[in-house]
Formats: C-alpha cells, sequence, structure tokens
C-alpha cells in the first residue's frame, strides 16, 4: 500500500514538472511569431509614400563616347541623382526625423492610373529623349552637322480593360499597324481612323529587341476633352523614338547611363558632349557638377530634387554646381532650383559655388572664366 502511494506520488511529481514546461515552450513559439509578424510590418509593408534622398554624383565621362572624341579632359563634370526608396513603417518614421530627406505621397509622382512599371518605363524614356536633345544641342553648339532618325513609338501606359493592356507592355516599339509603317504616333492615330470598336488590327512591334506581331481588337477609348464622337483604339499611350545621327561616323556620340532615368542630366551631358567634340578642356582640371534639363536649343530647363543633389555633389568634392534659374510661369507658378541650390548649400556649410544658368551658353561663359588648375 505505501509502495503503491509512493508510485501515485511520483507519478504527480513527473507531471507537474511537464505542465510549466510545455507553457513556457509554447510562450517562446507565440513570441517567436509575433516577432517576425511585428518585423514583417515594420519592414515589409510598403506604405503609399516615396521617400527622397541625396543619391550619387556620378562622373559622365566614361558614360559618353565619340570616336573621333578628344581626351583632354583634366577635371571632371558629373550628373547628380537622387536617391528614391519605398516607405516602410522604419523608413518613414526615419524620413519624418531627417533633416535631409522628403517624403512624398506616391500619387503625387505617378500619372493617373500609371503603374509603378510604367513610371519606371517614363523615366526611361524620358532620359533618351533628355540624352537626344543634350546631343543636338552640343552638335549645334560645336558645328557638326547632323540629322534626326525616327525609329517607331514607343508605348509608355496601356489603359486598362483595352486589348492593348493584353497584348503589349510599357517599353514595346511599335513598327508597323497593318502593313503601314509607324514612325512617329501621329502614323498609329492615322492608320486607325474611321475604324470602328470591334475591327482588329494586326500590330508588328519589337519588345527586348525581339520583332513580334499581335492581333488586337478594337475598343472604345476613354474621352478627352473636345472630343464630341467615340474613338476606336487599342488603349495605349504611345511616344516617338528619335535619335540623332551626326552626318559623319566619326562624329556620332553614344551614350550608355545605366539605369539613371529621368530627364535632370540633360545640362551635364550636353557639356561633356561638347567637351569631346571640340580640341580645348572646358573643365581646366576642376570638378563640376550639376542638373537641369536641355532643350535642343540649348535652353536649361528646371528639375526637382535639387536641394537632395546639392548634398550628394558636395560628398564628391565638386567645386562648383549648376542651377537652373529661378522661373515663373504664366499662371504663376514658381520653381525655385537655384534659391533652393544656395538655401541647402548655405544649410550645410558647403565650400561648392552655386552658379545659376539658364543655357547651355551660361554654363560655358563661366567655364571660359575659370582659372586652370
Amino acid at each position: 500500500m505505501e509502495e503503491n502511494e509512493d508510485n501515485r506520488i511520483r507519478t504527480w511529481s513527473s507531471d507537474s514538472y511537464q505542465y510549466p514546461k510545455k507553457t513556457a515552450t509554447r510562450r517562446y513559439l507565440i513570441s517567436f511569431l509575433v516577432g517576425i509578424v511585428v518585423i514583417y510590418l515594420l519592414f515589409f509593408v510598403q506604405l503609399p509614400f516615396f521617400i527622397f534622398m541625396p543619391g550619387t554624383a556620378e562622373v559622365i565621362k566614361p558614360m559618353v563616347s565619340i570616336p573621333k572624341g578628344s581626351d583632354t579632359e583634366k577635371g571632371t563634370l558629373m550628373l547628380t541623382t537622387v536617391r528614391v526608396a519605398d516607405a516602410n513603417v522604419v523608413n518613414y518614421v526615419i524620413g519624418m526625423l531627417h533633416p535631409y530627406e522628403e517624403i512624398q505621397p506616391k500619387t503625387s509622382v505617378f500619372r493617373q492610373g500609371e503603374s509603378e512599371q510604367e513610371y519606371t518605363q517614363r523615366q526611361e524614356y524620358v532620359m533618351l529623349t533628355s540624352q537626344a536633345s543634350a546631343i543636338q544641342a552640343a552638335y549645334t553648339k560645336a558645328h557638326i552637322p547632323f540629322h534626326i532618325s525616327h525609329e517607331g513609338v514607343m508605348v509608355l501606359q496601356t489603359l486598362p480593360g483595352m486589348a492593348g493592356e493584353k497584348a503589349l507592355k510599357p517599353g514595346d516599339v511599335l513598327l508597323k499597324a497593318n502593313d503601314k509603317e509607324i514612325k512617329v504616333a501621329q502614323d498609329l492615330l492615322d492608320s486607325l481612323k474611321g475604324k470602328k470598336a470591334g475591327e482588329s488590327v494586326d500590330i508588328t512591334f519589337t519588345r527586348n529587341k525581339i520583332e513580334q506581331k499581335a492581333s488586337l481588337t478594337l475598343g472604345v477609348l476613354p474621352k478627352q476633352q473636345g472630343d464630341t464622337s467615340e474613338r476606336a483604339g487599342i488603349g495605349v499611350v504611345p511616344a516617338d523614338m528619335q535619335s540623332v545621327k551626326a552626318d559623319q561616323a566619326d562624329e556620332q556620340v553614344s551614350i550608355k547611363a545605366g539605369e539613371i532615368g529621368g530627364p535632370s542630366a540633360g545640362l551635364m551631358f550636353s557639356l561633356e558632349i561638347y567637351n569631346q567634340l571640340t580640341p580645348d578642356d572646358i573643365t581646366k582640371g576642376h570638378k563640376i557638377a550639376g542638373t537641369g534639363t536641355i532643350d535642343p536649343d540649348g535652353t536649361v530647363g528646371p528639375i526637382g530634387g535639387i536641394q537632395h543633389k546639392i548634398i550628394a555633389a558636395d560628398k564628391q568634392g565638386a567645386e562648383y554646381f549648376f542651377a537652373p534659374k529661378d522661373v515663373t510661369y504664366k499662371d504663376g507658378t514658381k520653381i525655385t532650383n537655384y534659391s533652393d541650390a544656395l538655401a541647402r548649400a548655405k544649410q550645410i556649410k558647403t565650400k561648392m559655388q552655386i552658379v545659376e544658368v539658364g543655357t547651355m551658353d551660361d554654363a560655358l561663359k563661366f567655364l571660359a572664366s575659370l582659372p586652370a588648375k
């Protein structure tokens, strides 16, 4: 009898020891899972915001090649970039506290109905058109004969529910509609004139330089201001593709800028191209950074994020920074690139000189006034 009681006591003791052990294991497991959920929420859930911050200052010379180009550059010409990051909870909080970071809703960056992929494609397209304008401006200034070559129409965006959305992707280049060659966007519109929704059209296009063909059924396009009747189309936002060709092959410019997008490097590309096309070195041994769009006639236009580019240029030791002049448009809108650049330069106490430019000539005149190192 005593032995049985002893056994019961031992059994009870063993059970009472195991119970808290199982509870502790369960607690640790729950804590681990909660930790994973918290980490996921903090770092992997994207918020509908972009965070803009200082990017890089990139030397342009390795990006530009001309067979007959001069190789006398002793200084450097640099384009500047803004880094854009998707916001999560952690970097959103950091961005709110950081003096040199800026938070903007994605809706202020994207066009209506534009996806992130389409936005990226648009940035690539405007970089290509910016490069073409920079080449034209430099050729004109250096008196290099050239001509414009049209190379099809790029798809920038597809409209939801239309045939183009199913068959085409942003970045595709349209070459033909039925048997009609497409060189500019107007050619596409002309080929569809008089057609009605439900009719089909054969589109020849390239994707990743591989030619393909698709039959698309026309649909009713969304009405635009001024439309008095329905219009039929394939549902794409087209953009003309063109390249600038020098009459002499050894003066042909080619630019490889990698993944840098947007139009804001136009001015600096034009200066680098001009420097390679002419015998004198316009840098004179100095480190020159800058930003600004460029028109084919050499006019410099405003850009976004100049306050971040000032920091990027300063970190790379730039001595001078070209900033587009402040402009006021007819509707009263003001873009104060130069003033914003001066304010940020003062804030970070840089020794870099901010130079206001309105044209490519303004930049060249300033460079001509610099003493050689």
